[in-house]
């Protein structure tokens, strides 16, 4: 874990790192992680099932995040617009998005769950459903997206997965010369994971947009 010491010119503290582990093996003994000489302590995931779900995490964003609207709702109800709007996007819609290029559900019960949080917003803050705003999940796709961009550029703190990323070598005429290969997967949780749900958009795009990535 020595490459991962320092993120973005910020020294990481060992003694307040916790080290996780994502997998659908049983895990027999504890993590063993180091950084610096010092024992990262294993910590459990509280929101991610045994099945590695993230449906838990959902109900967690939708419920954190209503709470936060219903204050904004007290407080400012003799507010403007534009003030509602603002509140909207500095204190609702960050909970709404925190680590969802991660957890980007393929549900529409979870997805319309998200959904719902935004709407009850533009109709507090605009009274109406559908604003010039930006939905969320097309937001949770650039976020997906801009993620894969940082793994495929081999940044620090995205190395361990821009590693196994594989590069197409039987390109057409109309593709990019950064696509990646896709892996076959049977069952919905390893279809819809961050890397391979992202590699199917990733590989649609234009060449001229991955230009503007950053």
């Amino acid at each position: 874990m020595k490459h991962v010491r320092y993120v973005n010119s910020t020294k990481i503290n060992p003694s307040k790192s916790k080290a996780i582990c994502f997998t659908r093996a049983r895990v027999k003994g504890p993590l063993n992680y180091s950084l610096m000489g010092t024992l990262i302590p294993e910590v459990r995931c509280k929101y991610l099932r045994s099945d590695l779900s993230w449906a838990d995490q959902v109900n967690y964003t939708v419920k954190k995040a209503w709470k936060a609207l219903h204050l904004i709702m007290r407080k400012l109800k003799k507010s403007n617009s534009n003030t509602n709007s603002l509140a909207y996007m500095s204190l609702v819609r960050p909970i709404l998005e925190y680590g969802a290029a991660c957890w980007d559900p393929y549900r529409e019960r979870q997805i319309n769950a998200l959904d719902r949080v935004q709407k009850k917003a533009a109709k507090f803050a605009h009274h109406t459903t559908s604003p010039h705003w930006e939905t969320m999940a097309s937001r949770r796709k650039l976020s997906r997206i801009c993620a894969l961009f940082k793994a495929y550029s081999v940044e620090s703190e995205w190395k361990s997965i821009g590693d196994r990323l594989q590069r197409l070598h039987n390109l057409s005429s109309v593709d990019h010369e950064r696509k990646i290969r896709s892996s076959g997967q049977k069952t919905d949780i390893g279809k819809y994971f961050f890397v391979n749900q992202t590699i199917q958009h990733w590989n649609q795009l234009q060449a001229e947009v991955l230009g503007t990535l950053r």
